[in-house]
């Protein structure tokens, strides 16, 4: 497996009207940690294309992480499907990139928009092989990866887009290529910019979609590392292994809490230094450390962190927030959902007092909890999380 991480996200808009979206993505890991992302389409809209599309999406991943030839798994799909009663046929398109040890992709496109590869951040298009399975024409490729290439998968209803509305015909793939290259620039993850993409379609349609929507991107970028330190250790003669084993490896250090923070700048021997440019009523003010990337308080912004980082697993309805602002919970978001591939949590057990007052809410527990399902959200990023006790 090479240096390179696979950062995968999607968004889907449901059809207007529709509870359910008829589009799924499904990730699914290989024995030897490779990717298999597909996503599939599924006929009509509402529950039964959901369940076409959840069916196919299932079917293909596993058999295919499971290296089962292509034609077994059209041929399973198919006899697994079940028939729509009104249009007689069991269908759902689909496109699978499966990324082999981070190496090599190999793509299987079926009756979707055809995959946009962005390199340098300029369209690349690749070879396809035509192939007929079943009286299904579908199209494979394998390619070699580069660092900062972006595969965009899309169901229909992104081409679709504004027809009627803004468009004539569609937002055409090459407006959406174009659309695209201009936001490559900015170095979104891929979960932002398949945000991106799915607003704007959702502009387009006059923010009634006339059908599912779905983008799904893959964006292949090197490993870092950050190291999060928060809350002192239950031994304070542990204070000094804590910041060794904080301190050591590459990547970017940050801290949460006060007395955390007073550890690491004695261990350095350096000033925390309060940082009051910019002040956010809602999140405690961030400080600064010689030596250390982000030192900001524990509970409050570790919790604001948290809410983030599961709306971005689920709409990204906060990313205007996180992305942009300059306190400590969105700065905080910002190395661990943009600049982190592995995190590594060194968690004190030390109880605060200041938390034990009946009077406040916050008890020690809490940290606990927040820093378990930090990470637990964290690795449904597909980012690898290590947590550490003193």
């Amino acid at each position: 497996m090479t240096s390179l991480f696979a950062d995968i996200g999607h968004r889907s808009l449901n059809k207007y009207g529709e509870q359910i979206c008829g589009d799924h993505v499904q990730i699914h890991t290989m024995k030897d940690g490779s990717p298999v992302v597909v996503l599939a389409d599924g006929l009509g809209s509402g529950i039964k294309a959901n369940i076409l599309s959840t069916l196919t999406s299932q079917i293909m991943s596993t058999m295919l992480a499971n290296n089962l030839p292509l034609e077994v798994c059209l041929e399973t799909m198919v006899k697994t499907l079940p028939i729509c009663e009104v249009r007689g046929i069991a269908y759902s398109t689909f496109t699978v990139i499966r990324l082999l040890q981070n190496e090599e992709a190999e793509i299987l496109q079926y009756d979707n928009p055809h995959v946009i590869l962005l390199r340098n951040g300029r369209h690349v298009e690749f070879p396809k092989e035509k192939l007929e399975i079943d009286g299904k024409i579908v199209y494979k490729s394998r390619l070699y990866i580069h660092e900062n290439d972006v595969f965009i998968m899309l169901s229909d209803g992104a081409i679709h887009a504004g027809i009627g509305c803004e468009l004539n015909y569609g937002w055409q793939r090459d407006n959406i290529i174009e659309f695209v290259q201009n936001m490559y620039i900015a170095g979104f993850t891929a979960k932002t910019l398949a945000t991106i993409v799915t607003d704007q379609c959702n502009k387009l349609y006059g923010f009634k979609p006339g059908d599912d929507t779905t983008a799904c991107v893959i964006r292949m970028r090197r490993r870092k590392a950050v190291h999060l330190m928060i809350g002192p250790p239950s031994d304070p003669a542990s204070d000094e292994l804590l910041m060794e084993e904080f301190m050591s490896g590459p990547g970017k250090k940050v801290v949460c809490g006060g007395t955390t923070a007073e550890i690491a700048a004695r261990y350095l021997d350096k000033e925390i230094v309060p940082v009051s440019d910019y002040l956010d009523p809602e999140i405690p003010p961030i400080a600064s450390i010689e030596g250390i990337d982000l030192v900001t308080e524990g509970i409050l912004t570790v919790n604001r962190c948290l809410v983030y980082a599961k709306s971005y697993l689920e709409d990204n309805a906060h990313y205007s927030t996180w992305a942009y602002k300059k306190d400590g919970a969105s700065m905080l978001s910002r190395i661990l959902f943009e600049d982190a591939t592995d995190i590594h949590f060194f968690v004190g057990k030390a109880v605060n007092p200041a938390h034990q007052n009946p009077d406040l809410p916050i008890d020690f527990s809490i940290k606990m909890r927040l820093v378990e399902q930090l990470s637990d959200t964290l690795k449904e990023m597909g980012k690898r999380v290590t947590v550490r006790y003193y």
